[in-house]
């Protein structure tokens, strides 16, 4: 069947993150297949965005390099094909199998690193937890494996335990986002999926010549897709876990960065003030739960005329993010330095309750 339907268009190279948006928006008609267009995907919408989601739309790419006579986001109306067989949600798969006050927790979201799934189980459902595990695999035919949090994300290395639930027993895999190919190991090294969008921002701003220097590199998702989109600037990456950086130097090698992507095993205060020191343009600091305890390393590694740095930290209420803009202003002042401007600042997700962790783009002088 055939459906007209208003729609985002919006250039293939942004189409990842756009798409991750206007999902994060509510506004994609899930029930059509999303089309290409010449140089374009076409995005169907449930309804016509307002004008301040319009506004968030265009936001996200008026920073980027468009292909000469492309715009980056349009609205229009287009004939989009009708999906035949939508994959069951995991509570209709439940729905006759567990009762209905323990549907009520089932978790909606997970997420997917490469053939994995990793989900948390809450405590009401950890006797379902082997069923729970075998549906996901039936329902999604390209997972293998079925992991659950088993402990909080600890240590320096900011990694956590998992019980396996379903399927092949590995927490290794190979995972693929905006054309980049990752060898991730969650139980070994940080990963999240769900900063891709993180990942493409970022790496879009960069131009050419520039210096990055990413701080907590882990397997390289901000680190290998700048290498990938700019091939004229060189990157820094730097962690301190030895097998994350045994990873990312896999993940260099296999995307073809090794010329400008420069993997460093090492703790991000030392090397700021040795081979590191003053020579960022750009600073990725991803560390969000102590990131505030690194702004005087980011300081030291970003050039003396100043730079730009993408911090990322957490916001539990009754804080807010306006008190972690003058905490993070603070710091840059004691660290000699002055905050020029607040370039981009946004909540990206929700951690727990009452909390998200945040960016901060903020140009340094």
């Amino acid at each position: 069947m055939v459906k007209t339907a208003v729609c985002l268009r919006v250039s293939k190279k942004y189409g990842e993150s756009a798409i991750a948006l206007a999902g994060k928006m509510g506004l994609i008609d899930r029930s059509l297949s999303i089309s290409r267009k010449s140089e374009y995907l076409l995005i169907p919408l449930l309804r016509d965005p307002t004008d301040a989601e319009k506004e968030t739309l265009k936001k996200e790419t008026a920073h980027r390099a468009t292909p000469k006579g492309l715009e980056p986001i349009t609205i229009e109306r287009e004939e989009f094909k009708e999906k035949v067989q939508p994959f069951k949600t995991l509570t209709q798969a439940l729905q006759d199998q567990l009762p209905t006050d323990l549907l009520a927790v089932l978790p909606q979201a997970f997420d997917i690193v490469g053939d994995i799934v990793i989900i948390d189980i809450p405590p009401l459902l950890k006797a379902y937890q082997t069923l729970i595990g075998k549906t996901i695999l039936e329902t999604h035919r390209n997972i293998n494996t079925v992991l659950a949090k088993a402990g909080d994300i600890s240590g320096v290395y900011r990694i956590r335990d998992y019980d396996l639930i379903a399927g092949e027993a590995k927490t290794s895999t190979v995972h693929r986002e905006f054309g980049c190919v990752y060898r991730v190991d969650v139980a070994r090294a940080y990963f999240s999926p769900r900063l891709s969008h993180e990942h493409e921002r970022v790496a879009s701003q960069v131009q050419a010549g520039e210096v990055v220097v990413d701080l907590f590199a882990g397997v390289g998702p901000f680190a290998v897709l700048i290498g990938k989109q700019q091939p004229e600037g060189r990157v820094y990456a730097v962690d301190l876990n030895p097998d994350a950086v045994e990873l990312l130097k896999i993940n260099v090698k296999i995307n073809k960065v090794v010329d400008r992507v420069f993997p460093i095993c090492a703790d991000a205060k030392e090397i700021a003030v040795g081979e590191l020191k003053g020579i960022a343009d750009r600073v990725i600091m991803n560390l969000p739960e102590t990131a505030i305890d690194f702004v005087d390393t980011a300081c030291r590694a970003i050039k003396p005329e100043g730079g730009v740095m993408h911090f990322y930290g957490f916001v539990r209420s009754p804080d807010s993010v306006n008190n972690l803009m003058q905490r993070f202003t603070e710091a840059i002042k004691h660290s000699g330095r002055t905050v020029k401007t607040f370039l981009y600042t946004r909540s990206i997700r929700e951690t727990a309750p009452f909390e998200s962790q945040v960016v901060l783009d903020i140009q340094i002088q």
